[in-house]
Formats: structure tokens, C-alpha cells, sequence
């Protein structure tokens, strides 16, 4: 019997979660074609991760979901709190803005970006993305699962991959392998990259119901709803505590009660009966609402980051490089600006635009990124522990007469409430971490330094970060994204930002009155290097109005300087005034700029 020759193809990507489905989609734009497979039987099945960020909504901007994403997302008054309570129905503890909806941060996440967040679930992403990338030339593979690999003698990776319905085992023979399958990545165990372990945090299991909670949620909107109920007899040996993070999944009758197990339990070890759970959640709701369970699912709070992300063409990305807890929403963003950092990088070594080493800056830039993520996401988690403090709910003991002592007029009372609004001041930044989120700062050969001085400064116009995890300040500094900001005609048509004007795949250079040169240079680097490189000039009666001076305000260079931004939107170089030398000036410039970015020997 013949042994079936291997599939062939230049890039396979193991995974269809958020992190392998939108490198399929980004890789696709540049007209790379290649396979994705996935273990599982087909997208998600469970809402897992939900919230997405103005940055990543930017991503899909760029290759047309926007429109889509919105329709299936939950957006504006339905996810602006998130509240503490006794029950879904009872008494409030508390309640915080989130995710820019405060008055006093409105301006702030308006300002940064032309998107918004949303609350788009994983069980509503996934599809989306799988239907765009099968639409634009990766063909999906799903209950098909990776076994192993190895790189062959011409420098390609030969993979064994069984599909589960037969159990037949076959090759994949590609170019590329990406690793995007997960917390229990194979092709991470395979590499043997090395992962950096912390502390992490104990079990929790995600109970799926479908409940109308609608007469509630009036006055309760909110995406998260903390529901803490102190002295509720625990003693029922199921192993929870008496506090569960409610997420609203589908306003208002779709809820994950995301429950907390008891110091040093296991849930993964305890068998909890269906019906026990249920009557938790008819505990956290509070009156007679029907519940329908849909779904269980058992999981431990991880601090894992992988050191490095890459060896030779084999890259991962997403949860199988770093892997946390989903306290302050970063957990799909992450993955998915991993696949929006490498897949232009891919693509222009592919397409012989760079060379093999712009793939290099893919760990240096991306590895700091994720390393942050999973030590913040597990930072605000225990953040937590001050307002279950204040109200009587820390593990292990809860403390029955905390709730009393709230209400008493007496030193007790007051230095109890005082906690309770100290933690709650001190919270809102797991829901509204700008910073965190816009203000990333890459570090790598794909930037080019030498024309800066020691440090970032502060454009005009623009205070000093306060804190950098809750402010965004943006700035043209190489490493940074690119700042937002409305443009428009000098005879008014459709507002644009700065950032719909960049990404697509190319090199955009902006620059001002004055800065006719560096639009030449860009011209002639496009055409001798073949690389795609675009200029815009913004200024009064240039190519861009900056009708609101919000460009001149952030852009940090004279109008007559040029600002170059990458393919993912992010500033690779600038220079502060006109060339010196005119346009021969401008054009050795720009080249030796270009050439540098990409890797590429001088001339």
C-alpha cells in the first residue's frame, strides 16, 4: 500500500480561537494562502472571551469587519458598570464605569482611537473570522489535530496531523507552522520553548445559563456584576465560596456565573452535581427568575509567559505564549495583535519585500507585550481581595457581620466604609487601563532611533503620563502606534483618521507644509525598493485638512518633518524637519531608513 504523499502548502496554523483564526484573516489580506486546523469539533462553543478593545477593533477596521462586528456586539450603556452587590436582585455594594464610559474618561478613549470598545463573545467572533478567511483563500480543517513535527532537509517542517473522525493519520508539509492551539500547545511542548511560571491562583469553574434577567437590568446595566454574599452558609461541601463574577453574555437573558472555589479545592477533582450548581446561581440572582444550565466548565487562574515566541519558521502566538487570568479584558486582544504584528512581517519576507530577520522582531516586540498582559491580568485580580475585604467575603473565612458593620454609625462603621471606598476607588483601572491597552511601546530592529534624542518627549498640547496603566498619551515616538486624529477636506466631506489612512498592507509617511520633499522621496523608495510606501500631507490646504489641530497637537515633529508608520500601524521613523539636501536629501534618507527597518543591506 502506497503512503499518501503530504499536503503541501506554505503556512499552516494550528488553532481556530481568536489568535490563529485572525492570523488566517491578516495573512489573507496580503493574498497568502494556506490551512488552518483545529482540534476541536468547530468554533467555540462557550463565550469565553468577550470584551474587545479599541485597538483590536482597529485591526478588523483595516480589513473591513468593523460593520459586522457591531451588529453582533454588545456596545455603549449595556457594558458602561460594573457593579458589586449582594444578588443579581438585591442590595449594591458598589458600582464603577467601565471601559471609558465614566464622564470623566469619555474624552479620554473618544480621543485615542475611532473605534470603541464592545462585547463581542468569543462563540460570535470565531465564525466571523472563520468565514473571512475561508472566503479569502486558507482552507479550515476542523476535528483535525496536530501529533508532531519536524523540519525536513530542505528547510521545511513536515507535520503528522490525524483527524478525529477517522483517526487516519496524515502529513502537512509547509513552510511556516504557527503555534495558536492554546493553553496545552503542542507545537510550544514540541519547540520546547521556555515558559516563566508564577504564582497563579486556584480553580474556577464558568456556569452557562440562560436566565431573563431583563426586569433587572434597568438599573443595573453593566457588563460584570460581582455578587459577594458574606455569612451565606458554605458549608453545603461543593468546594465554592459565596462569590461569583455574573457576566452578561447576551443582554439580558444570556449570564456566565463565573464561581470561585474555596482556598486550596481543586475543582477539576470535585465532582459538583448540575443540580448544585443551579442553585447557586438561583442563590446569586435572589428572587424566581427560571435557569436553564447550559454548560460547566472548570478552569485554574494561570501566570504563564512563554521567554521567547519563535524558533526558525515555527511562531506562536496567542494563549499558548502567555496565558492569565481574564481580569482586565486582554486576553483575545493580546492574541489577536499577535497575529496583526506577524503577519505583515511574513508577508513581506515572503513576498521578498525584507529580510528573514524583520522576523526576529516579532518575539522582541510581542514578548514584552505579553509578558505585561498576564502580570497585570493576575495584579488586578488580586486587587480584588480589597473589596472582598471591605465587605466580608475574603477567603477563607468570610466575616457574617461585615455588611452590619457597614451600616453603623460608629468608628467601625466608618473606617469599614472608608475601606470599601478606598478599594473601590482604587478598581476602576482593571476596567478602564488605556494605557495598558493604546500606550505599547515596541523595542526592536524593525524601528529606526537614530535620528532621536534620549526619550519620548510629550507632544503639544499633551500632559505627562500619570499612570501607565490608565492614561494614554499619544505621542509619534518610533515604537508607538500611531496617534488618532479626524482629518478632512478643505471643502468638508467624510471625516477620516489618521489610522484609515495607514496600515493595507503598506508604509504610509506623513508629513506637512514644507515637506514636498519627503512625498518625492516616498515615491522613488516605492519604486526602486518595490516596497509599498504612501504620503500624505496634513496641513492647511494639503492633501489632509487637520480641521480639530488634533494632528498638530500629537504629531511631535514640524510640519514640514516626516512621520513613517508600518504596515501595523505603528511609527517607525521620524524626522523633525525638512531634509536637509532637498529631495536628493530626502531620498537617501528615506532609503537608508527603509532599508534599515527591513533588514536589508545598505547599497
Amino acid at each position: 500500500m502506497s503512503v499518501p504523499a503530504p499536503v503541501e502548502t506554505d503556512f499552516l496554523i494550528v488553532g481556530a480561537g481568536p489568535a490563529g483564526a485572525s492570523l488566517a484573516c491578516f495573512l489573507a489580506t496580503y493574498g497568502l494562502k494556506g490551512i488552518l486546523i483545529a482540534s476541536a469539533p468547530g468554533t467555540a462553543d462557550t463565550p469565553r472571551a468577550h470584551i474587545t478593545n479599541a485597538a483590536t477593533v482597529e485591526c478588523f477596521r483595516e480589513i473591513g469587519l468593523e460593520p459586522e462586528m457591531m451588529k453582533l456586539a454588545t456596545t455603549g450603556e449595556d457594558i458602561s458598570h460594573v457593579r458589586w452587590c449582594e444578588s443579581m436582585a438585591g442590595e449594591e455594594f458598589g458600582r464603577v464605569f467601565a471601559f471609558g464610559k465614566g464622564p470623566d474618561r469619555t474624552g479620554n478613549y473618544q480621543t485615542a482611537s475611532p473605534c470603541t470598545h464592545i462585547d463581542l463573545p468569543q462563540t460570535l467572533l470565531e465564525p466571523m473570522l472563520v468565514r473571512y478567511a475561508t472566503a479569502h483563500g486558507f482552507r479550515v480543517r476542523f476535528d483535525t489535530a496536530l501529533v508532531g513535527f519536524e523540519e525536513t532537509f530542505d528547510n521545511r517542517i513536515m507535520t503528522t496531523v490525524q483527524d478525529r473522525l477517522s483517526q487516519a493519520t496524515y502529513h502537512i508539509r509547509t513552510k511556516y507552522l504557527f503555534g495558536a492551539d492554546g493553553a496545552r500547545s503542542t507545537v510550544v511542548k514540541t519547540l520546547g520553548l521556555p515558559l516563566t511560571v508564577g504564582l497563579g491562583g486556584g480553580s474556577m469553574v464558568n456556569v452557562l445559563v440562560k436566565a431573563d434577567l431583563s426586569h433587572l437590568m434597568r438599573t443595573r446595566k453593566g457588563d460584570l456584576h460581582w455578587v459577594l454574599q458574606p455569612g451565606r452558609d458554605e458549608s453545603e461541601n461543593d468546594g465554592l465560596t459565596a462569590m461569583y463574577c455574573v457576566r452578561m453574555v447576551k443582554p439580558w437573558h444570556e449570564w456566565m456565573f463565573i464561581m470561585v472555589a474555596q482556598p486550596g479545592v481543586d475543582l477539576r477533582k470535585r465532582k459538583v452535581p448540575r443540580e448544585q450548581y443551579l442553585k447557586r446561581v438561583r442563590g446569586a440572582i435572589g428572587d424566581e427568575t427560571r435557569v436553564d444550565l447550559l454548560h460547566v466548565s472548570v478552569w485554574n487562574v494561570n501566570e504563564i509567559y512563554a521567554d521567547t515566541y519563535s524558533k526558525g519558521n515555527v511562531f506562536c502566538l496567542g494563549d499558548a505564549v502567555h496565558r492569565h487570568p481574564p481580569a482586565r479584558g486582554l486576553g483575545s486582544n493580546t492574541c489577536i495583535q499577535d497575529a496583526y504584528n506577524l503577519a505583515w512581517k511574513v508577508a513581506y519576507v515572503e513576498k521578498g519585500l525584507a529580510s528573514r530577520s524583520l522576523l526576529d522582531t516579532y518575539t522582541a516586540e510581542r514578548q514584552p507585550v505579553g509578558k505585561e498582559v498576564v502580570e497585570q491580568a493576575n495584579s488586578a485580580l488580586r486587587a480584588n481581595a480589597l473589596i472582598w475585604e471591605a465587605i466580608g467575603t475574603l477567603p477563607p473565612a468570610a466575616d457574617p457581620f461585615a455588611r452590619t458593620e457597614l451600616k453603623q454609625a460608629n468608628a467601625a462603621g466608618r473606617a469599614r466604609r472608608e475601606r470599601l471606598r478606598e478599594a473601590l476607588r482604587l478598581i476602576p483601572s482593571e476596567y478602564n487601563g488605556l494605557g495598558l491597552e493604546m500606550g505599547q511601546r515596541y523595542q526592536s530592529s524593525g524601528l529606526y532611533l537614530a535620528d532621536e534624542d534620549d526619550g519620548p518627549p510629550i507632544g503639544r498640547g499633551q500632559k505627562a503620563v500619570l499612570d501607565p496603566i490608565d492614561d494614554y498619551v499619544p505621542s509619534t515616538y518610533p515604537g508607538r502606534r500611531l496617534p488618532h486624529a479626524w482629518l478632512n477636506k478643505a471643502v468638508p466631506g467624510d471625516v477620516v483618521s489618521t489610522t484609515d489612512l495607514a496600515g493595507h498592507g503598506a508604509f504610509v509617511l506623513f508629513t506637512g507644509v514644507g515637506g514636498e520633499a519627503w512625498k518625492v522621496a516616498a515615491g522613488f523608495v516605492a519604486e526602486t525598493a518595490r516596497v509599498p510606501v504612501k504620503a500624505y500631507s496634513v496641513g492647511y490646504r494639503q492633501d489632509w485638512e487637520d480641521v480639530y489641530s488634533t494632528w498638530y497637537d500629537v504629531r511631535d515633529v514640524d510640519e514640514s518633518g516626516a512621520i513613517l508608520v508600518r504596515p501595523d500601524r505603528v511609527v517607525a521613523w521620524r524626522s523633525r524637519y525638512a531634509p536637509a539636501g532637498g529631495v536628493e536629501g530626502a531620498k537617501s534618507k528615506l532609503e537608508t531608513v527603509m532599508r534599515s527597518i527591513l533588514g536589508l543591506s545598505s547599497r
